[in-house]
């Protein structure tokens, strides 16, 4: 399962404070697998089911930069989209997704430097209505000029 906004890029001298975009995606148990082959991340609480159990977390949880990694699609794919170049990423990761958890992720313009052409947003992941991260990333957004 997965529900995107529509893609495309937003240029800097379209945007506006507010102006936002989710994205919503199932995580897997062969979205975990993969990026742990990817990452080379192979920690047991991601991948074992009887090691997870054992751990605070009572279960497998997914890596934390898997639902992260929804926040670049945002930003890469819908806004600002193609061309923008991540500059800086916040991350506070709140809670735990587990294989199963629809995660939706949310990036929204909170300032906009148009002489430099850096953008500012706010990024969030949401498990229902479980904040699970939650940051701010600066961009160096594609312009017409």
């Amino acid at each position: 399962m997965s529900e995107t906004s529509p893609s495309g890029t937003i240029f800097l001298e379209d945007m506006e404070i507010g102006l936002s975009r989710s994205l919503t995606k199932e995580i897997t148990d062969h979205d975990i697998e993969m990026f742990a082959e990817v990452s080379t991340d192979h920690n047991p609480v991601h991948l074992d089911d009887a090691y997870a159990e054992a751990t605070m977390f009572k279960g497998r949880i997914a890596h934390g930069m898997l639902s992260a990694g929804l926040i670049s699609a945002l930003l890469g794919n819908q806004l600002p989209g193609h061309g923008t170049v991540y500059l800086g990423q916040t991350l506070k990761f709140l809670a735990p997704v587990r294989p199963g958890d629809i995660v939706t992720a949310k990036v929204t313009v909170t300032a906009i430097d148009a002489a430099r052409r850096r953008v500012t947003l706010e990024t969030t992941c949401a498990v229902g209505d479980t904040t699970v991260i939650k940051g701010e990333a600066v961009v160096l957004a594609p312009s017409r000029s």
